[in-house]
């Protein structure tokens, strides 16, 4: 059984090599990582290179700041390619706890996409000011609400697939390319049929470097929410 991690990076040097030395720590059978750099001009890719020969470490490197959306959509395929079994989703800024790992693969067995929850039971966010978890909040309220989405934390970006769903999915419709790309792809595989759960997590606000959070994220959140329910 091959788990392939999918880690888009911009600007990462601070983190990456770090992250990846805790994850495989974990000796997690048949895992392997797969960076999808965006051409970071502080050397993120060469630091993952530097690694290759230590661990089984993929880098996908792209020609520029291209989005979120589209690294996940380009890391998806590249890790389909390597006949991935199961697929994550990671933040490469330690937000996301590596030492959840375990725990959302072993409920992975049971389930095509389980999301690492900030809002169920358990689950909880350090770090975030007022104004952050308000905005959050009621994006995810409104979201749930005009969709009909069942899970409670719709932009988790910390989630593992059954390689199914997203051979399943025509990965090319994905248009959505800032944090909507959570909410976009969570409804299509609702849609589809796919068995969904979600399991607590911690979700820590990132340690180094600044939050690539947009006014223009912000704004095709609420666009896609509208496209979806009205195509």
């Amino acid at each position: 059984m091959k788990t392939i991690i999918v880690i888009p990076t911009y600007n990462e040097k601070e983190n990456i090599e770090k992250l990846i030395n805790k994850i495989f720590a974990l000796n997690i059978i048949g895992l392997e990582i797969l960076v999808v750099d965006d051409n970071s001009p502080d050397g993120t890719a060469q630091v993952v290179k530097n690694l290759q020969s230590k661990y089984p470490l993929h880098i996908l490197e792209r020609a520029s700041k291209l989005g979120l959306g589209s690294a996940y959509i380009a890391g998806f395929k590249k890790a389909l390619e390597l006949q991935a079994d199961r697929i994550f989703e990671m933040d490469a800024d330690f937000s996301h706890d590596p030492d959840d790992l375990p725990a959302i693969l072993e409920s992975a067995k049971n389930y095509d996409l389980v999301i690492g929850s900030r809002k169920i039971a358990g689950g909880k966010i350090i770090g975030w000011g007022f104004t952050r978890k308000f905005m959050s909040n009621g994006a995810m309220w409104l979201s749930r609400i005009l969709l009909g989405l069942k899970a409670k934390d719709v932009t988790a970006g910390f989630r593992c697939f059954n390689s199914q769903v997203l051979k399943t999915l025509n990965l090319d419709e994905i248009k959505s390319n800032g944090y909507a790309f959570q909410e976009e792809l969570l409804y299509k595989t609702q849609k589809a049929g796919f068995t969904i759960t979600e399991i607590p997590v911690t979700f820590i606000d990132r340690r180094e470097g600044k939050s690539k959070l947009s006014k223009k994220d912000i704004i095709e959140f609420f666009l896609i929410i509208l496209k979806l329910r009205f195509k």
